[in-house]
């Protein structure tokens, strides 16, 4: 609603200006009528729908603006702080911005043969693209995605964060076993509710807020970020929670399965959110007391949970997560030209971009009667 607001409000009051190519804008000479009815539109690219998002007069537009805008604007111009985040991309400051860490390695990749513009990558972006070069450019920077149905395991874990989000946030602080369960979730029907309300209810024995010191911070979806110097690259994470204790930084990232998720191996290499948090923490990102700062795995499964636990500072799992971050960086950050590549565990039928993608087609062919001739061998 702000954005609609504000593109609602300028549009009724704003003054007509021309732009000349190359140069900024500048006031028309010759104003034209200023409009008593404004309409704001939205288009889909992918599809050339439309939809009306405002069909307000000039005083509904101004309205609008004074009650969702006009003090989110005034924070935006007049603050002082800074929110690290993709932003830092574009930023000329970066270099000497005491809020984000610069950390030579961090992806563990070496240096691109030829001088790039300065990216911004997550783990969830280097994990598109070991799937598929081409479904990474297509989905994570071109925003390409078809809206398909989305699984009922996709549902529950984003409901189930959003009720662990929004407690984690509530104050005054509480441990999750002292709230009553929710009546229902956004998203979920009566039929996958219990499945989701079992998760929450595993939860509450491992709630990280139980037992926690009034004077500690707990941080909900905290941002972090650094700055690799060595590939010019911002690296960002998005942490479940992240809170102190005791002198140390705690990240607690949990996950909902429908499974055990069998022997233990290493969770670095499972998930490797976990392996950029090691590094994360290793670097001066977080500071705090290496002695008491830690990794937390939380697995909420209808069946039970299982939390573990990780230390960053141990040699191994260190070592583990180098590895695990730079195979995902290796080849990302040279390429330059992201072909479609499916790997080989990955179903071209399931990409979100399969209808921009015109190797798609092909590839699942191809692939076939490659490993049918293995077969016959």
């Amino acid at each position: 609603m702000p954005e609609i607001a504000a593109a609602a409000y300028v549009a009724a009051s704003g003054v007509e200006a021309e732009l000349p190519y190359g140069e900024r804008a500048r006031p028309a000479e010759r104003p034209g009528i200023a409009p008593r009815r404004v309409r704001v539109i939205g288009v889909g690219l992918g599809d050339g729908s439309t939809q009306v998002l405002a069909d307000w007069d000039a005083a509904e537009a101004k309205r609008r603006f004074d009650e969702h805008t006009k003090a989110r604007m005034t924070l935006a111009v007049d603050g002082r702080g800074t929110r690290p985040g993709q932003d830092c991309v574009r930023c000329e400051a970066l270099s000497g911005c005491p809020d984000v860490p610069r950390v030579s390695g961090l992806l563990g990749a070496t240096t691109p043969r030829r001088p790039r513009k300065r990216r911004s990558v997550s783990v969830s972006d280097l994990r598109a693209y070991r799937d598929c070069p081409a479904r990474y450019h297509l989905t994570r920077v071109l925003k390409l995605r078809d809206a398909g149905a989305e699984n009922e395991a996709i549902r529950r874990g984003r409901a189930v964060d959003a009720w662990l989000n929004g407690r984690h946030a509530n104050t005054p602080r509480t441990p999750c076993r002292h709230a009553p369960l929710p009546d229902s979730l956004p998203g979920l029907s009566a039929s996958e509710l219990p499945a989701a309300l079992a998760m929450i209810r595993h939860h509450r024995g491992r709630c990280p807020l139980d037992g926690l010191a009034p004077d500690e911070t707990v941080e909900p979806q905290r941002r972090v970020v650094g700055y690799d110097t060595q590939t010019d690259v911002v690296v960002i994470a998005d942490c479940d929670l992240v809170y102190t204790d005791r002198g140390g930084v705690v990240i607690r990232e949990t996950k909902t399965a429908s499974h055990r998720f069998g022997e233990r191996r290493e969770l670095v290499r499972t998930y490797p959110q976990l392996a950029l948090a090691v590094l994360l923490m290793t670097s001066p990102a977080f500071g705090g007391d290496p002695r008491r700062s830690r990794i937390e795995l939380e697995v909420l499964r209808e069946d039970g949970a299982r939390l573990e636990e990780i230390d960053p500072f141990d040699a191994t799992t260190l070592d583990q997560s180098r590895r695990v971050i730079g195979e995902l960086a290796a080849r990302w950050v040279v390429d330059e030209t992201y072909r479609p590549a499916p790997a080989e565990d990955f179903d071209c039928a399931d990409c979100e971009a399969r209808r921009w993608c015109t190797a798609a087609r092909t590839l699942p062919r191809d692939r076939a009667i490659r490993d049918a001739g293995k077969a016959a061998r």
